[in-house]
């Protein structure tokens, strides 16, 4: 599976950005999908997970009621909203994929990471 995230930017702090992952091969569905991110000087962090069907999501508390993570299986294509985007959310952001059916929160079940796209929250 390879992955290539897009969608990063500069937002000024309360607005929203939609950050993009598409992926190839045609067994895109059967991987759990999650979001990443790196912010200088820190560790990576999890961010937001969907399964393979999209029916269930997973939030880091950090973003809770303020992103949404969605798939569009047809597409190969898993999305992050962020809404009222805070200083505190600029990093990179990594996309990746997961063939384990629990534990997403933990970076080290998947197996399959995007380049990571940057985003940057002005105050």
């Amino acid at each position: 599976v390879q992955l290539r995230a897009s969608g990063g930017g500069l937002v000024q702090a309360g607005g929203s950005l939609t950050l993009s992952c598409a992926a190839s091969g045609r067994t895109f569905s059967s991987y759990a999908m999650g979001w990443f991110r790196q912010a200088p000087g820190k560790e990576r962090e999890f961010v937001a997970a969907i399964s393979g069907s999209g029916a269930a999501t997973y939030y880091a508390d950090s973003v809770k009621g303020r992103f949404t993570i969605s798939r569009d299986n047809a597409k190969n294509t898993v999305y992050l909203q962020m809404n009222s985007l805070k200083p505190e959310d600029t990093a990179v952001y990594y996309c990746a994929a997961s063939s384990y059916t629990y534990n997403w929160r933990v970076s080290s079940v998947y197996a399959y990471w995007g380049q990571g796209t940057l985003v940057t929250v002005s105050s």
